[in-house]
């Protein structure tokens, strides 16, 4: 056993005991950090004399239930990766059901896509890759989140718009001409018990959305049936509770069809989708 897996063994057991999640792999994901190597390759790796110091700070760091990402600097979401820190929510995996969603749908080469409480720019910044001949648009309200966004949709045509997505009357000249409409709103319900990564460190304004977790999501579907042209899609991810409220949400109105509930990766309910009625 190498000097390095001997000190990865450790920390994972650190980490265990202090109650994080998956503690063999955040170790081993820290200490990838600190030599600047891909996780894969750490068994070939041996690590210098200020390797010891760093790795256990950081170790000691996420032992507090601070997040991997913001001792990283990063969080992968699906084919990118964003630039995350204090100040803006940590993109997760379970959006990435949403995600290949959105890139599975046929849309025009120049469609127009909305992207609400973009955050860091996560769903804006794939879909802007993906789709290269789309003007995206990412809309968000709180200004530590529109600084991380601007970072990281940095060199693509996206746009970035400040604006709060509840309020009325929100960009009337994309009425009827945006193809497509993604969110991950503010959902969970106020006052729900969160894992301390979470309820210290992301923002919550970016979490909560009201008593039932609804109100920014009543906002959204009441936008995407103004905005979206006939046959415009739109897909909104909701707390594991709101299924059949978000559901409910669509369908206050004859604007949609096709009001599908879907579920994540590990199968919970996680986002809806509807057509604007042609």
């Amino acid at each position: 056993m190498t000097r390095l897996s001997q000190m990865i063994d450790a920390a994972a057991a650190t980490l265990a005991t202090a109650g994080v999640a998956a503690p063999r792999t955040d170790a081993e994901l820290l200490a990838a950090h600190v030599c600047g190597a891909d996780r894969g390759r750490l068994a070939l790796i041996e690590p210098d004399t200020d390797f010891a110091a760093r790795y256990q700070d950081l170790v000691a760091r996420r032992a507090r239930r601070i997040p991997l990402q913001h001792l990283v600097g990063t969080a992968p979401f699906g084919p990118v990766e964003l630039e995350v820190g204090p100040g803006v929510f940590i993109p997760r995996p379970e959006t990435e059901a949403l995600l290949e969603w959105a890139m599975a749908q046929s849309l025009p080469a120049d469609a127009v896509i909305v992207d609400l409480c973009t955050g860091s720019g996560a769903l804006a910044l794939a879909l802007a890759r993906i789709r290269s001949g789309a003007r995206v648009i990412a809309v968000d309200d709180d200004p530590a989140a529109l600084e991380y966004a601007r970072r990281n949709l940095a060199g693509t045509s996206a746009e970035i718009i400040a604006a709060d997505v509840t309020g009325p009357g929100l960009l009337p000249e994309l009425d009827g001409a945006v193809d497509l409409v993604v969110a991950n709103p503010p959902y969970i319900p106020d006052g729900a018990e969160l894992e301390p990564e979470v309820a210290d460190h992301d923002p919550a304004h970016a979490l909560f959305g009201g008593p039932d977790g609804m109100r920014v999501i009543d906002a959204i579907t009441r936008l995407a049936a103004r905005w979206l042209r006939d046959g415009g899609l739109c897909a909104i991810e909701h707390d594991d509770t709101t299924s059949a409220r978000t559901v409910e949400s669509f369908a206050r109105t004859t604007a949609f069809t096709d009001i599908t509930a879907r579920r994540d990766l590990a199968g919970r309910p996680r986002f809806v989708t509807a057509r604007r009625a042609m």
